[in-house]
């Protein structure tokens, strides 16, 4: 049996962050990825699949240098972001937050950047198995038997679980964690807690193709966060995708011909391919063909330039830390299908599980993720749940007031402050505060610590 310090169930962002934080700290830390294969990346890996941006706060938030990166690692320097509604448009030059980064933020290959977090873990002495999963766990307070799917076992005194937004390691063994009666998957079940998100990697026309700007499309597509987007990659090449919640009933949908991406003799939700078509058809189709003039770029991407992959779009747990257990990333909730990403919380998450599990100081992990990402997490919690019932015309009336305020600010970064006055705004600002004053001190949470049973 294979013994370590701390034992880390999942190899992207948040637990390659987790061993190389762990490993730093002086711990034997290692890390079990089951991999998966992917056109773009050479032997088996996590499934890093996302549209892959950054905004300047979020590096801030992430805890790593971007001059640290290799080369080929940020593909697009940004200016900015559109959003587009059925009919009104504003674009975002400034995020309004504090930050060291220089610029509005960077798409990034994200393939690429997990293969350098695994190269910066192993660089520190963590070591790294891939091609084999978790099979069953056996815990108890003072050590964690992995029982890998190719026989081997591993045992260790700390545990962080990282297994992303699918969550197959993680709710089993919270379930023993919890008392009768109350399952980790009425929380956490991919299909109530996670969206679907799909893109494809498409050459764009040079002269459509805006190198500095991604943009995102809401109100064309029901459900709950749910919406498309086009970030651009190098060489002409962009992800353009959406979420959209998993398993929803077209019957359901109230005031169907509101959507320009539904069509009448719709019988079900259209498949992420279809909807992607029509986007193009409705941005771009009176002058160019989807077909000819945006091809897919089959090389790219998880398998012939497209992908398919989970987002959690749940609020986050807590850890069972008095079990020397820890949950970081995509599997505690922290990332967001609202904002579509969260590589900097992942990150963040994951480096603070990794340097406390190693100092035995795991005990303080719930606090710590709070006070370095709680602010972000808050945020988006509550603005998923203002926007969660919009339709399309409260799109429209939301960017047409943040367009107003961009004007008179002659481009400036918005004073959000001032969105309380004004026709249609009042009612959204008091909705978001009322959000955030709900969710304050950490009660956006949906396990608490003491939820738990030792």
């Amino acid at each position: 049996m294979e013994r370590a310090d701390v034992a880390i169930v999942g190899g992207g962002p948040a637990g390659m962050a987790a061993a190389h934080a762990a490993a730093e700290a002086g711990a034997d830390a290692v890390v079990v990825e089951k991999g998966v294969p992917r056109a773009d990346r050479e032997g088996l890996g996590p499934d890093s699949t996302d549209a892959a941006g950054m905004l300047d706060y979020w590096v801030d938030i992430m805890g790593i240098d971007p001059g640290e990166l290799p080369e080929d690692v940020i593909l697009q320097e940004l200016s900015g972001a559109r959003f587009v509604g059925p009919t009104e448009r504003c674009t975002l030059r400034d995020t309004g937050m504090d930050s060291s980064y220089p610029n509005f933020g960077f798409t990034f290959q994200r393939a690429r950047m997990d293969d350098w977090m695994r190269e910066r873990a192993e660089a520190s002495s963590a070591a790294y198995r891939v091609g084999t999963g978790v099979r069953r766990v056996e815990s108890d307070t003072e050590s964690h038997v992995l029982h890998l799917a190719d026989g081997s076992e591993i045992e260790a005194g700390r545990m962080i679980l990282a297994d992303g937004p699918q969550r197959t390691v993680t709710m089993g063994v919270l379930d023993r964690l919890l008392p009768e009666g109350k399952k980790a998957s009425e929380v956490l079940g991919p299909r109530r807690a996670n969206h679907i998100a799909y893109q494809e990697h498409r050459r764009m026309p040079p002269e459509l193709f805006e190198e500095d700007v991604i943009t995102f499309w809401w109100g064309l597509i029901p459900g709950k966060t749910a919406y498309p987007w086009i970030f651009p990659n190098d060489d002409g090449i962009a992800r353009i995708g959406l979420t959209m919640p998993i398993g929803m009933d077209i019957e359901a949908v109230e005031n169907r011909e509101a959507y320009d991406l539904l069509r009448p003799e719709d019988e079900r939700i259209p498949t992420g391919g279809a909807y992607i078509r029509r986007l193009l058809e409705r941005e771009f189709g009176d002058e160019y063909d989807v077909e000819t003039d945006f091809p897919l770029v089959e090389e790219r991407g998880k398998r012939g330039g497209v992908e398919s992959y989970p987002i959690s779009s749940t609020r986050p747990i807590d850890s069972p830390t008095d079990a020397g257990i820890a949950v970081a990333g995509g599997a505690m909730g922290t990332t967001s299908a609202f904002h579509e990403g969260g590589y900097h919380v992942a990150v963040r998450s994951g480096a603070i599980a990794g340097d406390l599990a190693a100092r035995g100081r795991l005990d303080e992990y719930n606090e710590a993720w709070k006070a370095a990402i709680g602010d972000e997490i808050l945020r988006n919690v509550s603005m998923a749940d203002v926007v969660a019932d919009y339709e399309p015309a409260d799109w429209d009336r939301t960017f047409r007031t943040i367009g107003t305020m961009l004007e008179k600010r002659g481009g400036g970064p918005i004073d959000w402050g001032a969105l309380s006055s004004g026709l249609g705004a009042a009612k959204f600002y008091t909705s978001y505060r009322k959000a955030k004053f709900r969710y304050r001190k950490g009660r956006y949470v949906q396990l608490s610590e003491s939820d738990y049973r030792y």
